[in-house]
């Protein structure tokens, strides 16, 4: 009831008191109170919205589980925004609503490495007291890992992604060649291929200076046996040898033309689509090429094959961690019904539906081998060895301004602007003074 109908009403009852007497007016007072109680009694049993931000994309095919969630819980209604399909673009909207102070949003759908920084800032509620140590064994480690931050879990796991190579079966059992386990196997055998076969280009990849070319970078300098950042002792490994053949090596597939010079503009769909054409033998992707890749109409459909990312020899395989899951924003006035859409989404039952329905890697572990999952993605088997093999991006709140110092180091060196050693010694110079730690790591 508005503030001008309910004035009216009071004017009304205080001329009645003066013609009709107390007797008659304490009725009509009883008779508002009864009013006012049931228009209270309304409101309160609206549903409660529960918001969050989400590429455009991927709003679309959690539709399915939102109208699942809602169909069982009428009291709550999930409101997906719909952002930017870059997953930088999505923080950067999710950061400016929390710096504005009065942010819309309930729930953080969150990659992740988003969370040291969210948490950091004080943006997330700490789920800790909310999910038992025996719940989260059911997970992935690495993925329950990337939601902690200092001795806090700030995000349940969802949909979990690791890097990979996609390699062309028929190529290789043509030349009589295994799949390439080092990065001179994958050298040798891409040109191997360029030169007795009609396909044009040994190696694709991400090599735009963006998060993508990061996460090549990662599971590279892994493989050399080096690293970028340690997130315990904040020590920048960029300016050492391993860093430096890194990015020698990213450098010498394109100059050496194993890879197209037009790779230093791929983002993931770029590089797909030249390997689901047929025109590349080895590709760097995420898990949901392969359903892209095996479609009827693919020249590809049928000849690929994966497996963990090629690396030095004595060395092991990296696979760069991603995957996105949900926190709750500390801000929030529904935490409760906030829980119970996290609840669901990551629960086994919306995994499962989601990686059936969208060919997304679940992060619940006994997933990878559930009947249902494996009658539809054999490959699934082998994702899981991958799994174990993943290596996360350093946890550090100042993750964003550290990425994006090492995005143009990288770009610079790929494009010749700079020497590879050149570049990361620049590269480990801004990083230690982020960290501020340039007097105590040497250059």
């Amino acid at each position: 009831m508005g503030n001008n109908r309910l004035e009216t009403l009071k004017r009304w009852i205080a001329t009645q008191i003066h013609r009709s007497g107390r007797q008659i007016a304490l009725a009509l007072v009883a008779a508002l109170v009864v009013v006012g109680a049931g228009w209270w009694v309304a409101w309160s049993q609206q549903p409660v919205t529960i918001s969050f931000l989400v590429r455009a994309v991927e709003a679309q095919q959690l539709q399915i589980l939102a109208d699942e969630f809602e169909a069982e819980h009428p009291n709550i209604k999930i409101d997906m925004v719909e952002g930017p399909n870059a997953a930088d673009n999505v923080e950067n909207l999710y950061t400016t609503s929390f710096l504005l102070g009065d942010s819309p949003y309930d729930l953080v759908y969150s990659d992740v490495v988003w969370i040291p920084k969210f948490a950091a800032a004080g943006w997330l509620m700490d789920l800790s007291d909310r999910v038992s140590e025996s719940e989260l064994a059911q997970f992935l480690d690495a993925d329950v890992a990337a939601g902690q931050y200092q001795g806090g879990l700030y995000r349940m796991p969802f949909r979990t992604a690791m890097g990979m190579l996609y390699y062309r079966t028929d190529l290789l059992e043509q030349l009589g060649m295994d799949a390439p386990d080092t990065f001179t196997d994958l050298i040798e055998a891409s040109q191997a291929i360029q030169e007795q076969t009609d396909v044009p280009w040994g190696y694709v990849w991400q090599g735009l200076q963006y998060e993508g070319l990061v996460t090549n970078f990662v599971e590279i300098v892994a493989g050399y046996g080096g690293f970028w950042i340690d997130p315990e002792t904040l020590d920048v490994g960029l300016d050492q040898p391993e860093a430096v053949q890194a990015v020698e090596f990213m450098r010498d597939v394109i100059t050496e033309e194993i890879s197209p010079a037009g790779v230093t503009n791929y983002l993931e769909e770029d590089s797909l689509r030249v390997f689901e054409n047929g025109n590349a033998a080895f590709l760097r992707n995420w898990p949901y090429v392969w359903a892209e890749a095996n479609k009827e109409d693919s020249p590809v459909q049928g000849n690929i094959a994966l497996k963990p990312m090629v690396h030095a020899p004595n060395q092991d395989a990296a696979a760069c961690l991603g995957g996105w899951g949900f926190g709750i924003a500390k801000s929030t006035p529904h935490p409760e019904e906030a829980w119970e859409v996290v609840q669901f989404f990551t629960s086994r039952r919306g995994q499962k539906q989601f990686a059936l329905e969208h060919a997304y890697v679940p992060s619940r572990r006994d997933l990878f081998t559930d009947p249902d999952i494996l009658a539809k993605f054999p490959h699934y088997e082998q994702l899981l060895e991958v799994a174990a093999a993943t290596v996360p991006r350093p946890p550090v709140g100042q993750y964003a301004q550290l990425s994006d110092i090492l995005q143009r180091y990288l770009s610079s060196a790929l494009t010749d602007q700079m020497t590879p050693e050149a570049a990361m010694q620049r590269a480990a110079g801004e990083s230690r003074r982020v960290l501020g730690t340039i007097s105590r790591q040497s250059s």
